[in-house]
């Protein structure tokens, strides 16, 4: 009968620690989950806002060229080159320029890289995509986005004239080869051979394990490397 009871003990123990461990690991898919919802949404509200900006500036663009020709016309040069030069900031606030050869991209990056700049961060993008990637929207965003909020938030933690982005993306063979170099403050974290996030304990480090799992999705390969102030993020995701 003894047998029987710590037989029934180790049992209900073993079961226990399924049931925590299931718990624990359906809590945490839930909170990444809703974490994941929360940045898709984020982004969307981005670039909502930088469309809007956009519409509103092809709006005004008529009169903007009413005023300058009124300028031109009473020979007010001085003035004309001071309207100019606002409209070119104001303009500049909202560049679109980039064009990657795919919309979604396209629509991610400018509204990222208009955050950016405004936070005086110093940028060098180059990206040229095929018009159809094997990527879902969503996981594109959420890839792009982790990427660009990282690095912004990295570089805010150093002086403005040492912050700066490169960031490079292309087809290498049949690979799409997203490469992301930042400034950063020279302080990391890593715990099981993988860099760790340093923000609060309550944040988690979401945004890394988002782009994990989207690279694990597709297949894809993730490296990660400091070079003392400088980060340095490569992913390869098959085509």
């Amino acid at each position: 009968m003894g047998w029987l009871i710590i037989i029934f003990i180790l049992l209900a123990v073993s079961a226990a620690a399924v049931g925590m461990r299931f718990y624990i690991r359906h809590s945490v898919e839930q909170q990444i989950a809703r974490y994941q919802n929360d940045l898709t949404e984020k982004h969307c509200q981005e670039v909502d806002n930088l469309y809007r900006q956009t519409r509103g500036w092809r709006h005004d663009f008529k009169n903007h060229l009413q005023t300058m020709q009124a300028y031109l016309e009473m020979g007010q040069t001085g003035q004309l080159g001071n309207f100019l030069r606002e409209l070119t900031e104001d303009y500049n606030t909202i560049d679109i320029a980039l064009r990657t050869g795919n919309s979604m991209l396209d629509a991610i990056l400018n509204s990222k890289l208009s955050i950016i700049k405004a936070k005086d961060i110093r940028t060098d993008v180059t990206a040229a995509v095929p018009s159809s990637l094997p990527l879902a929207d969503v996981d594109l965003s959420v890839m792009i986005g982790n990427l660009l909020d990282n690095a912004m938030e990295a570089c805010l933690k150093v002086p403005p004239e040492q912050r700066f982005i490169r960031l490079y993306i292309a087809r290498a063979k049949e690979n799409l080869y997203i490469y992301v170099m930042n400034s950063a403050d020279g302080n990391y974290r890593r715990g099981g051979g993988h860099y760790l996030t340093t923000k609060p304990s309550d944040s988690h480090g979401y945004g890394l394990q988002r782009i994990d799992k989207v690279v694990r999705k597709y297949k894809g390969y993730r490296t990660r490397e400091n070079e003392g102030n400088v980060f340095v993020t490569e992913l390869l995701i098959p085509l």
